[in-house]
């Protein structure tokens, strides 16, 4: 999620379709199916949206197309609703006094009873985002008196970023599972909100500090007005840390890279083993093997060779393209790793594919050993929060032994880091972190009668 407001008289200066553009571009890897950007010029907004990456949506004069003083902008990733037009962000609906667009990471838990609230036939698409902005339009009293109403009420993980003709609106859940950060444009006296310190980054912006959880703010030609709709209760993600965020994206003050780097080191000294060559499956493996490889000594060189316009197999929504999309991403450097034993660093393993695939191919090149470290512990529990496992058959981890998951990958050895080690890497308590996905421990709790998510289910 992307959105900035400049005064009115910078509008033409500062161009914010194209700012929301590359804000996007940079936070192209937290979602590729869907792209879209909403601008208003002060008496109306206009949206547009398609699917596919930012630079396919969008080109030179579509931007030029959406001119204004306050944009917001979104790449989907799907975890409600199929990838569809009709789902694809910012959503859109009228009200007594204009328009409101809106953008939303994360999953909510209680969609249906959210949904029950409106009359039948209200919605047009099958996401909660959807529900959302119907509610926030359903309500007098402008947007901001709508969120102290509808928010509260909300369960799950949710930041959002919404505006009407004339104010910018950012807001996070109590417990801020999913990123949210404000930044200031200073040479337009604009403002910034973004996923990631890395969107700000790319558009010039300075840090100002985090959204907090359960804090609305709203931006407009008054400044920045803060006010909270809930108490925070702090359960930030822990893979953002250890995939989703970029690696040079800033996490309640410290580096996704250090951390990462750090989880590497101490899972070499967690799980050493005899080797010649640490290498990563880039590049999400990286930064801990770069870790590992200092801890253990053991050289850290280059063995698989990245396709860079291919996009993340993880959060392909099919699993037919999730396995082509494997092969498509990596081919490995056959001279490298030719009779070698190797250390073959990744960042998580979900469903066994990546590695199984990669594990094979390093054999076929001829590597003579392949151990494989993994800087997560075992992804055994489903994720509600807004990350597209939602079921425990699909993990591996969740039916399989640590080495029975050896086994059925091809590794010579296996070996995760602990959770107690990843945590201490991410410098946050344990208690303000949702590890449910490693540990099943649900900051907030799930009824198995709300976790179907799609409204389509529900009937509606």
């Amino acid at each position: 999620m992307f959105g900035v407001w400049v005064p009115g008289d910078q509008a033409a200066k500062a161009e914010v379709s194209k700012l929301t553009y590359y804000g996007l571009y940079a936070l192209q890897h937290r979602g590729q199916e869907s792209a879209g950007i909403a601008v208003s010029d002060g008496d109306r907004i206009v949206v547009f949206k398609d699917m596919g990456l930012v630079a396919q949506v969008f080109d030179e004069s579509v931007l030029n197309t959406l001119r204004g003083h306050i944009a917001v902008g979104h790449c989907r990733y799907s975890t409600t609703g199929s990838p569809t037009w009709e789902n694809a962000q910012p959503t859109f609906r009228p009200t007594d006094a204009g328009g409101l667009a809106l953008v939303h990471n994360g999953n909510l838990i209680n969609t249906r009873e959210l949904a029950e609230e409106l009359p039948a036939g209200t919605l047009t698409a099958t996401t909660d985002t959807e529900v959302l902005t119907a509610l926030l339009c359903a309500r007098e009293g402008g947007p901001l008196q709508a969120a102290r109403h509808v928010l509260p009420a909300t369960r799950g993980a949710y930041s959002l970023v919404f505006m009407d003709e004339h104010t910018l609106y950012a807001a996070r859940d109590p417990e801020g599972i999913r990123p949210l950060v404000l930044g200031s444009l200073e040479g337009h006296g604009g403002w910034v909100v973004a996923s990631e310190t890395a969107g700000l980054d790319i558009v010039g912006a300075r840090f100002v500090r985090e959204i907090e959880p359960g804090e609305m703010i709203a931006i407009d030609a008054d400044g920045v007005r803060s006010e909270r709709f809930a108490e925070a209760r702090p359960k930030g993600c822990l893979f953002e840390y250890v995939y989703l965020a970029r690696p040079d994206t800033t996490i309640a003050g410290r580096s996704v890279q250090a951390t990462r780097v750090e989880v590497g080191r101490r899972l070499a000294r967690e799980h050493p083993v005899e080797a010649d060559m640490v290498i990563p499956t880039p590049e999400s493996g990286t930064p801990a093997a770069i870790g590992y490889a200092e801890a253990s000594g053991i050289p850290y060189g280059q063995g698989l060779v990245k396709n860079s316009y291919v996009g993340r197999t993880f959060i392909q929504p099919s699993q037919t393209i999730r396995q082509l999309g494997i092969r498509l991403k990596l081919n490995p450097l056959r001279e490298a790793i030719e009779g070698k034993r190797l250390v073959v660093v990744d960042d998580s393993i979900v469903r066994g594919n990546t590695q199984r695939a990669i594990v094979g191919m390093l054999r076929d090149a001829g590597a003579a050993e392949v151990h494989v470290r993994i800087s997560s512990p075992p992804v055994a529990w489903p994720c509600f929060y807004g990350i597209d496992f939602a079921t425990r058959a699909e993990l591996i981890a969740g039916n399989l032994s640590v080495e029975e998951i050896r086994d059925s990958i091809g590794a010579d050895s296996l070996g995760f880091i602990s959770l107690d080690e990843l945590i201490s890497a991410s410098h946050i308590a344990k208690d303000r972190l949702c590890r449910a996905c490693f540990d099943g421990v649900y900051p907030i709790e799930v009824e198995r009668s709300e976790r179907g998510k799609h409204l389509l289910e529900a009937g509606r």
